[in-house]
């Protein structure tokens, strides 16, 4: 018997629950194998529910010791019972207490869902249906109750005991256990529930609130990497301070708390008061972690925190409404990052991000609205598209509405749903309560799946000093056919040979933005004295793919010229990107000269900025430029060819800011964004020259790793060798696995590094990772690291022609679904293009997925994602 498809729940189909729970009364006994929880549930029906109807609790792998109703035992025939769920026939009309007492199995919980043990340190994983795996529950968002949670442990186990709220008693129990009870005033569904018991040490500091709450932050790590922490902790800080002038909003507890554990399947959590991460995202040190680590810890401690009024305080109604909290989470993290370091390269990377991930999601077989419509697993939704482009959403509408007007309407929709579980549209209703404007347009973001297209054409008129550009949208439908239009905020403006054209106006353009919300749209610009280059799109103003014919001297006009660096950053990119997908000489020497003069200019004024420039698009992004018939491999040479030749031609410059670059010996290491901009810039600089000329590279690549202070320098030294073959890059590899073989983080650098190399040589070199020692299918981050990496960073080798590469990555889906289905679907989703290749990858994919759907018995998670895939055009 093979998996079926799972069955669809559907957002049409929503109704309240039939009963309510007030308050929630956990006594919690850890055990290694039998963790018994004793929940007492303060029950009553909802007026809103069908009166009279069974109480039917969710429950998954839970095995029932005892339940009684207002205190006496329930009678065999009161109820029914399976690990999969309990119900209560003929439940009281009026309110009553459920008593239910059940026991599992921490240390045997693979699946990392509910409450699990990892090294010795119990937590729990409660989003977005793991608290069902602790007791029997309505385990759906919008039951919200105040829980008191007491929490029991062998003392030597688990000398630390966390929950969530605040702490309002402790003490022994026994000789050898004791105790600790947390209260959360804050009503809260119970996705957000959690628990934390195990050896831990902690750095802590005081944080007064702008309403006088004195507030204790504190941030749990494994005993002696308490150092590491640092960073962590004053992010925290950094995020409350920061959403109290941003937001207006204040922390509400008296504690908050942060916990790193080693086996997790997602970034992090934000439990209400005890946030749990995944220890990749909390521990750093100069010698651990580069840059890129340092800002984003900062990033998702922040967004963590900032949940707990985007969605705790104000939570989602159902799980269809997941951008609500995610989208709108995503975007203040962006806003935080953006103040924190450099706005303009901020939010480069976040388009970088939305259009290697969710662009190509948008355009596959697993594309859906940013609120679904239905959904057959919700894990499978915390996609691209609920985040990213969730927040890109809430970015146009704030531009649409204007700053103050946006901040307004936050404030509305705080106060408006304070305690509640809140849908898409009472979000918008706060906006349109303090603005009057109707956006029911707008809505339409988040029902049309699917990413549209804006096609812009010029016309110059110089007798009349005019020029006249038309838009043009479109967003094909089910049947190819389209609906109706959106509304999308067009930002732009002109450029002539010596800058921005100041004196071209036009009334339909205010602020810089023209707002197209009809299919077709033309503008008019009066008073250009020169035919000038459109620059549309700045910063990135909606989630569009733009279609703009432009010359190759255009867009390096718009390079050297643009006020807006997004749209500078851009012009390099389109051009960097057809002579990828159309090589052409003499084209390349002209951007080659282009590039140079802008190196000239400015690179060292500021050099993140530069870094981006000189970065090539990547394969990912030409493949997804093609419409079918992707060819890795020729992609890949292509990318090459023009890296060479432009480390090449660009060599002289690039050696001469490698050196004005070079760090001041004995000065202490910085991760803030000037000092990371620098040698970004550096690094970028060394790795250009390596493609130029590789045997050069690979000396100075060893020499800068040999000297490297830290490990930004050190880990980008490494990546330039490894694609560099020969004994040198052996060498080093070899070194930085004796050097770290303590350090799982750092081991998991050094497993991607390796998983990327577009080698043929590469498969066989995965197969050697797998038996090293610090390799495991248990913990999610090494499997991220090595077998993540080559599907999702190594398109030629996962997309071979023999069909090798996805044969591997098939494998271990197959390995891992029965212990660990979340990562394994995720790792699935790497086939999500796979119909776009060329015929011959694309029927050895379709091999591979067939074979995968034939295992008996798939969880829920791959099987959706497997069916979407294959079923998907």
């Amino acid at each position: 018997m093979r998996t079926e498809t799972p069955p669809l729940i559907r957002l049409e189909e929503y109704r309240p629950s039939d009963y309510l729970i007030d308050r929630v009364d956990l006594d919690i006994r850890l055990d290694p194998h039998a963790a018994r929880i004793d929940a007492t549930l303060a029950l009553r029906p909802n007026p809103a529910g069908v009166a009279g109807a069974p109480l039917n609790l969710d429950g998954d792998d839970l095995r029932l010791v005892s339940a009684a109703l207002d205190g006496a035992p329930l009678s065999p025939d009161a109820y029914t019972v399976s690990p999969a769920g309990l119900s209560l026939l003929t439940p009281p009309r009026q309110p009553f207490s459920l008593r239910l007492v059940t026991e599992i199995d921490p240390t045997a919980n693979t699946k990392l869902m509910g409450l699990y043990r990892s090294n010795g340190v119990y937590c729990t994983q409660c989003e977005a249906d793991g608290f069902r795996r602790i007791t029997y529950f309505l385990d759906r968002p919008d039951v919200m109750a105040v829980y008191t949670t007491r929490i029991e442990a062998d003392r030597t186990e688990a000398p630390v005991l966390l929950g969530n709220g605040n702490r309002i008693e402790a003490g022994p129990v026994g000789a050898d256990r004791h105790f600790a009870v947390w209260h959360d005033p804050h009503p809260k569904p119970a996705y957000l529930f959690a628990l934390v018991g195990g050896r831990l040490g902690k750095v802590e500091t005081q944080f007064t609130t702008a309403e006088g709450r004195a507030v204790t932050c504190a941030v749990y790590v494994e005993p002696g990497k308490e150092s590491r922490a640092d960073y962590a902790l004053d992010a925290v800080i950094r995020s409350m301070q920061w959403d109290e002038t941003a937001f207006g909003r204040a922390y509400d507890l008296d504690v908050f708390n942060v916990v790193a554990v080693s086996d997790f399947n997602m970034g992090a959590m934000e439990n209400k008061g005890l946030n749990i991460f995944n220890d990749k995202y909390v521990l750093a040190s100069p010698e651990t972690a580069t840059d890129g680590d340092y800002a984003a810890i900062e990033a998702i401690i922040a967004h963590e925190y900032f949940h707990n009024w985007s969605g705790n305080r104000v939570t989602c109604r159902d799980w269809f409404q997941l951008c609500l909290k995610e989208g709108l989470t995503v975007f203040r993290d962006q806003e935080f990052s953006s103040d924190m370091r450099s706005r303009p390269v901020h939010r480069i990377a976040e388009v970088r991000s939305l259009r290697a991930r969710q662009f190509p999601e948008d355009a596959g077989p697993l594309r859906h609205p940013v609120r679904p419509r239905a959904y057959a697993e919700i894990n499978n939704f915390y996609t691209a598209t609920v985040y990213d482009k969730g927040a890109e959403i809430v970015r146009m509408l704030r531009t649409l509405i204007g700053a103050p007007a946006f901040r307004a309407g936050m404030d509305r929709y705080f106060a408006d749903n304070d305690g509640r579980a809140a849908t898409v549209e009472d979000f918008l209703a706060a906006f349109t309560a303090v603005t009057g404007r109707d956006l029911t347009d707008f809505a339409r973001w988040y029902e049309r799946p699917g990413t549209p297209r804006l096609s812009v054409t010029g016309r110059y008129d110089p007798q009349a000093a005019r020029y006249t550009l038309r838009l043009a949208q479109s967003l094909p439908g089910e049947g190819g056919q389209d609906g109706a239009p959106l509304v999308i905020p067009v930002a732009l403006g002109l450029v002539g040979s010596a800058g921005p054209l100041e004196a071209a106006t036009s009334a339909q353009v205010r602020e810089g933005v023209f707002v197209l919300d009809r299919s077709e749209a033309e503008i008019v610009f009066g008073g250009v004295t020169e035919e000038p280059v459109p620059s549309v799109l700045r910063d990135f103003s909606a989630p569009v793919r733009l279609d703009l014919a432009l010359t190759d001297a255009q867009r390096m006009r718009l390079l050297a010229q643009d006020s807006d660096p997004f749209n500078r950053w851009q012009a390099a990119q389109d051009v960097a990107l057809r002579l990828i997908l159309k090589p052409d000489a003499g084209r390349m020497e002209a951007f080659a000269e282009a590039l140079g003069r802008f190196l000239d200019g400015e690179a060292l004024a500021d050099p993140a900025f530069a870094a981006l420039v000189l970065a090539l698009p990547s394969e990912g992004e030409a493949a997804d430029a093609l419409p079918a018939d992707v060819d890795p491999d020729a992609i890949h040479q292509a990318r090459v060819a023009l890296r060479a030749d432009l480390g090449r031609s660009l060599r002289p410059r690039l050696e001469r800011i490698d050196a004005a670059l070079a760090p001041v010996p004995g000065a202490p290491y910085s991760p803030d964004a000037a000092s990371a901009g620098r040698r970004a810039l550096r690094n970028a600089a060394l790795d250009l020259i390596a493609a130029g000329d590789p045997a050069a590279g690979a000396a100075w690549a060893a020499e800068r790793l040999a000297g490297a202070t830290n490990m930004t320098d050190r880990l980008a030294a490494l990546a330039t060798l490894a694609l560099i073959p020969g004994e040198t890059r052996e060498a080093a590899l070899a070194d930085f696995a004796a050097r770290y073989a303590d350090e799982p983080l750092v081991l998991d650098k050094w497993f991607a590094i390796q998983a990327q190399i577009p080698e043929a040589g590469t498969l066989e070199r995965i197969t050697r990772l797998q038996d090293h020692p610090a390799f495991t299918l248990t913990n999610p981050n090494r499997v991220r690291a090595l077998i993540g990496s080559f599907a999702f960073g190594n398109p030629t080798q996962f997309a071979r022609p023999d069909g090798a590469g996805f044969a591997c990555v098939a494998r271990t889906v197959a390995a891992l679904d029965p212990t660990n289905p979340q990562v394994a679907a995720r790792l699935l989703t790497a086939f999500g293009s796979w119909r776009r290749l060329e015929k011959s990858r694309s029927a050895k994919a379709a091999e591979m997925l067939n074979g995968i759907k034939a295992i008996r018995g798939l969880s829920r998670d791959t099987a959706d994602i497997l069916a979407r895939t294959l079923e998907g055009g």
